[in-house]
């Protein structure tokens, strides 16, 4: 568990905390008394995990509802959020899965558009701007002393199915690459500038959309355990977590196939028809 007793209450905005991943993040960082902003779609669910960080310790809890496929809205809400409670760190957990529908040979092209949207544009949006003031805030820190290590960090959680060029899922797959990349990229330009970017690619986590999706999930994380792990990273700065670590081999043994052996074997994976 992360502690920050010894320092000021941290300021922390979650995007997708409506989710079951969000939420458990939300609820760690109650725990250490942050202040908290609650983005997400759902906003009973919302309200409700606000009361609950609440009664686990946050400072305060604000919510929002936000739709991530306006990226307008989205940019004045970061804006508005910001200028209210500048963050200290930013997780941003939300995106959406889907794979092929049964008896489709491709993807919709509109779930395409959303999921693009959601899984990567957006939160390319929304990490660039923080990043942006964030080095700004810790530009004015280091006049007289030295930049807060615990502030100025951003998160972005994607997959670990970014590795491998699913056939039954390219539009989750590609999304989450061009944030891997995009992550990547980011935290190259913010280090000098005293803002740490962590880009976490968990494989399987027991939520109601993974249990939708059919077919094996091993290694099976409960969001909790995940977001400990998400938190410990941030913490440390870490640019790249993978988690759990099968996920890693896993990546390395597929890379080290002949392509036409990795292309028949990723086909193989495909759920079963419903």
């Amino acid at each position: 568990m992360i502690r920050f007793e010894d320092n000021p209450p941290l300021r922390v905005l979650v995007v997708g905390a409506s989710g079951e991943l969000g939420g458990a993040l939300a609820r760690l960082y109650a725990r250490q008394g942050a202040h908290l902003c609650l983005w997400g779609r759902d906003m009973q669910r919302l309200q409700d995990i606000a009361e609950a960080c609440c009664s686990a310790g946050a400072g305060s809890a604000i919510t929002r509802s936000v739709d991530l496929q306006n990226t307008q809205a989205v940019l004045a809400a970061l804006q508005s959020d910001d200028d209210t409670t500048p963050f200290d760190i930013a997780v941003i957990a939300s995106g959406l899965g889907d794979i092929r529908r049964p008896g489709h040979v491709f993807e919709d092209a509109r779930a395409v558009e959303t999921l693009s949207m959601v899984n990567f544009v957006a939160p390319a949006v929304i990490a660039t701007e923080l990043a942006a003031r964030m080095a700004k805030r810790q530009e004015g820190r280091r006049i007289g002393r030295a930049a807060d290590r615990e502030t100025g960090k951003i998160v972005l959680i994607g997959s670990a199915a970014a590795f491998h060029p699913l056939p039954f899922a390219t539009a989750y797959a590609a999304s989450k690459a061009g944030l891997a990349r995009f992550a990547d990229a980011l935290r190259i330009n913010a280090h000098p500038h005293g803002v740490a970017v962590t880009h976490v690619s968990p494989g399987f986590i027991d939520t109601a959309a993974a249990r939708r999706v059919p077919g094996p999930k091993p290694f099976m994380l409960s969001p909790a355990r995940a977001a400990e792990r998400i938190a410990a990273a941030a913490a440390r700065g870490a640019a790249h977590v993978v988690m759990p670590w099968p996920f890693a081999l896993l990546r390395l043994i597929e890379r080290a196939l002949p392509r036409p052996l990795s292309d028949r074997l990723l086909r193989s994976l495909a759920p079963p028809e419903r």
